[in-house]
């Protein structure tokens, strides 16, 4: 059936929150990219924004957050609760019995939808905004009801397998520091942050040079920390533009600190991968790298702590000459390393299989979405 997206779908459909309501709240930095689910909210008087309900999705409708994947389905809220959120999201939310509500999430996030919305901003550079009334024109061949749950079921696998590794990623994180946390809290020999472990800059090539971008080297910067791997990036480089810039190919397992805008966020290197000049790579002077990992979060946890009160903007290498940490013994160092390592390399093949299930299901998408997969006799 040929119709509109507005015929399938209310946007931004009118819920009442009275002022002052302590209610779920879902920043714009909250959601993460390309993730159906969202991982964590806020609870906070209501004073403005937009408004949903369990089962909404919830698209950016701003420059760059639509452009690097903000886009939810709302699954946190209790049947009758209301949550709200940003001012620059657009909620679409399907009509009873015309369509599914994870079909219509799965389509608001493919080509179809995400394309036209994207070429639709308007406004000031780095302010531009969704024309709403363009997306709700958006012509769509829309499949019967079955057919949209056979679509949403199939798609929905997919991240319902992603969401559970994460969480197992995140179980096995949460024991990895609280062993590692055992053995820091018994630990008594100080030592400067420095004296063990080296850190180092990267910087960024030439932007109008095309032949350094591009490339097939991950280009690390502070949007890209994983949680704590990062794999793939939003810019790429170059073997030119490696050699025309500050930064060296970091290894797997280098310990990436973010130091500028979003500042004090840790995270590693799955592959090997280049860096930008707002952030700090961190080497190991003859300790291993989980190590490097442990003690710097310990670190950057001490330099918030200190700017409480103050804005918390940057962090140079002069701060970490400055901090001291407690050294795990050597008997506590390879107790914790033999129950540590080999979880953390079970979490980074998982994150490699949930970037696999993410590029199979981004495959079948669009594929799904203009018929050219047939789901009728599945």
């Amino acid at each position: 059936m040929k119709c509109k997206l507005a015929d399938i779908a209310e946007f931004n459909p009118k819920e009442s929150l009275k002022k002052g309501t302590v209610a779920k709240k879902v920043a714009m930095d909250q959601l993460r990219p390309f993730c159906r689910d969202i991982p964590s909210y806020t609870l906070e008087p209501f004073n403005g924004g937009t408004k949903f309900r369990s089962g909404d999705t919830i698209m950016a409708r701003i420059t760059p957050c639509l452009e690097n994947g903000k886009t939810a389905k709302v699954t946190i809220l209790e049947d009758g609760e209301i949550g709200f959120g940003s001012t620059e999201y657009i909620v679409f939310r399907a009509k009873e019995g015309v369509c599914d509500e994870d079909y219509l999430y799965y389509l608001v996030c493919s080509p179809l939808v995400r394309d036209a919305a994207i070429k639709s901003m308007v406004g000031s550079s780095g302010r531009q905004r969704v024309q709403t009334d363009v997306v709700q024109n958006i012509e769509i061949d829309l499949p019967c009801i079955s057919e949209q749950r056979k679509i949403g079921a199939l798609l929905r696998s997919f991240d319902d397998k992603i969401e559970l590794n994460n969480k197992i990623n995140e179980n096995f994180q949460q024991q990895a520091a609280t062993l590692f946390d055992d053995f820091y809290n018994q630990a008594n020999n100080r030592v400067g942050f420095t004296e063990i472990i080296q850190i180092l800059g990267g910087g960024t090539p030439k932007t109008g040079e095309s032949s350094y971008w591009n490339g097939r080297i991950p280009f690390f910067t502070p949007k890209d920390v994983g949680s704590p791997y990062t794999l793939s990036t939003e810019k790429w480089i170059t073997e030119e533009g490696l050699s025309h810039c500050n930064s060296r190919l970091y290894p797997v397992n280098t310990v990436f600190v973010t130091a500028r805008g979003t500042v004090g966020k840790v995270g590693m290197a799955g592959v090997p991968m280049a860096m930008n000049q707002s952030c700090y790579a961190l080497i190991g002077k003859e300790i291993h790298q989980l190590l490097v990992y442990f003690y710097t979060l310990k670190a950057v946890d001490r330099l918030k702590h200190k700017a409480s009160g103050a804005v918390f903007d940057a962090i140079t290498t002069r701060d970490f000459e400055s901090e001291s940490i407690f050294k795990l013994s050597d008997s506590d160092s390879n107790t914790f390393l033999n129950i540590a390592e080999p979880v953390y390399q079970t979490i980074l093949n998982t994150t490699v299989t949930n970037q696999r299930l993410s590029a199979l299901r981004d495959t079948l998408l669009p594929k799904l979405m203009s018929g050219e997969i047939d789901v009728s006799n599945i």
